[in-house]
């Protein structure tokens, strides 16, 4: 059974070291986590799925790392100086601050219920920074808030460089800045996070066909790293919700412990972004509403060989958060198991492609030289076969070693013992996970046994 309550997954993460408070030492910082020794190699393995679902596994995509730091006039014209803020109110008495499009009645605190607040305010968003040795108002310049402009710009560099035909995608997994103003739920909504994001460029007229394929496509990808089918949603962005460069918006919800909610958006974005960034706008017959360029120095358009014209093309946008996506699979895979002797275990059932540590290498005798050998021995050799970390954990304690690598997910823990050296074949015992059996293994077909294991499972 997923997590019930926050509490549970924070109090663990912090416990076996997947995710600490940022600053903790001097108080900690509203909205700001670091990710520990554990945390980090979840982080990546995730990224690691994504971008083989999206890049390696597909012939229509490629990859990019574009600039955390960006020209100004990027955020001008792709609409986020005007547009990027949150309508706030506060409550002079009980200091509360809401955002206005969220609440029941904006003359009343949800909080309190006193009518004491103030009218409801913009606050932008968008992280300014100043770039260069002179500080004034020609300096500025914004910390991304999403890594999708970093693509739009970097559209005809793509294309030329692979010489791409509609429709394909370009991918990019990198950090972004929010100045958001109420940052709660753990790692659900931060101010400095990671986005796993896709731009998939197609022909005007065949954009809701590609709507459709990467909404069913995303939600199963989130289904093969774990996520139960019955705490996913689906819910259909309409009206005034639908951002200002949205044709239709489907967010993909996750039951997480505070309730349904966002874990991925999948766009129409239409030709808004590289209708918007392209000079000689007037020669495209640009269906979305764009502002004036100035400053672009590049046409953002590709040729339709059968038309035999040049056009902006159409986007779709798979957008996901790396951090939410982390919390929800954390959520699933929290289990507690009540156990025959009446005792109870935590444990982390990751899909094992995730699992922080894969294969745990335990000696049964921390002090006995020819076990640790041995041990260190099979360590260095699954090292080798590239599936993730591997650890070499000397307690001399196997008992505990088994349910502390429950906790953080290890699917295979392996115990290194006095047969392991006196008998014919060095038999190692290797214990699953989930089943919490255990088989006895010929130290030279450990390799075999671990690869097969880790192909079966995923």
């Amino acid at each position: 059974m997923p997590a019930k309550t926050m509490d549970e997954l924070v109090s663990l993460c912090k416990r076996r070291g997947f995710i600490f408070q940022g600053s903790e030492i001097y108080g900690g910082m509203q909205g700001a986590y670091d990710y520990g020794p554990l945390g980090v190699e979840l982080k990546n393995n995730i990224k690691a799925a994504w971008w083989r679902s999206m890049v390696y596994e597909r012939d229509d995509v490629e990859g990019l790392d574009a600039a955390i730091i960006q020209n100004k006039h990027v955020y001008k014209y792709s609409g986020h100086e005007d547009t990027f803020t949150d309508p706030m109110v506060d409550c002079h008495e009980c200091k509360s601050r809401m955002r206005a499009d969220h609440m029941k009645d904006i003359k009343v605190c949800d909080n309190c219920g006193s009518t004491n607040v103030t009218e409801p305010r913009d606050f932008n968003l968008m992280f300014k920074t100043n770039v260069g040795p002179m500080v004034d108002e020609e300096s500025y310049t914004y910390l991304r808030p999403e890594t999708a402009q970093g693509i739009f710009t970097n559209f005809k560099n793509v294309v030329d460089s692979t010489s791409r035909a509609l429709p394909f995608g370009i991918a990019q997994i990198g950090k972004s800045f929010r100045n958001e103003i109420t940052p709660r739920n753990f790692i659900f909504r931060v101010r400095e996070f990671e986005q796993m994001e896709l731009e998939f460029f197609c022909k005007p007229g065949e954009d809701e066909k590609w709507h459709d394929f990467w909404v069913n496509t995303r939600k199963q990808w989130w289904l093969d790293q774990g996520l139960a089918e019955e705490n996913i949603q689906f819910e259909y962005v309409t009206g005034d919700d639908l951002s200002h460069y949205s044709k239709s918006t489907v967010d993909i919800l996750y039951k997480f412990p505070h309730g349904f909610e966002e874990l991925e958006g999948v766009a129409n974005r239409t030709d808004y972004d590289l209708g918007s960034h392209t000079k000689a706008q007037d020669e495209f017959g640009i269906s979305a509403k764009v502002k004036k360029n100035e400053h672009s120095t590049a046409k953002l358009a590709i040729r339709d060989l059968e038309a035999n014209k040049w056009e902006v093309p159409f986007c779709i946008e798979p957008s996901a958060g790396l951090d939410r996506g982390l919390l929800a699979i954390m959520t699933e895979a929290y289990t507690e198991e009540e156990l025959e002797n009446g005792s109870t275990r935590t444990v982390l059932k990751f899909k094992p492609h995730l699992a922080p540590i894969k294969v745990a290498i335990m000696p049964l005798k921390k002090n006995k030289p020819e076990i640790v050998a041995l041990a260190k021995e099979l360590k260095n050799k699954l090292q080798k076969l590239g599936l993730g970390r591997i650890l070499y954990e000397n307690t001399g304690n196997v008992g505990k070693g088994y349910r502390r690598h429950d906790e953080v997910g290890t699917p295979i823990c392996v115990t290194v013992d006095f047969d392991s050296i006196e008998q014919e074949g060095a038999p190692v015992t290797v214990r699953d996970r989930d089943t919490m059996e255990q088989i006895v293994v010929n130290a030279a077909d450990l390799p075999a046994y671990v690869v097969n294991y880790f192909i079966n499972q995923d």
